[in-house]
């Protein structure tokens, strides 16, 4: 898969299970607000794409702007991946 070079690209950090039973956390570093957990790391990876499409969403409807990525996001994290934002913007399609 190619991304346009202009889409945002934040960075998430993953942190997998320690014991059975546990899920996978990811958290957008440089989007604030932007945290959730899977039941696996394919299963986070959805979730935090989506939470980060609702929030803005939200944000965008508030005429406010998203926030930058930060290049130097780091964390203390199994995994850190950056992934990219999709968002519509505009009139919804009839």
């Amino acid at each position: 898969m190619q991304y346009d070079g202009r889409m945002l690209r934040y960075h998430i950090a993953f942190h997998l299970p320690r014991a059975a039973g546990e899920m996978v956390v990811a958290e957008a570093l440089d989007f604030p607000g932007a945290v959730t957990q899977g039941f696996d790391l394919a299963d986070a990876r959805l979730m935090i794409a989506s939470a980060m499409e609702d929030l803005a969403q939200c944000l965008l409807e508030e005429g406010k702007p998203l926030p930058a990525p930060d290049p130097d996001a780091a964390a203390d994290a199994d995994l850190i991946e950056l992934v990219p934002l999709s968002v519509y913007v505009g009139t919804p399609r009839a």
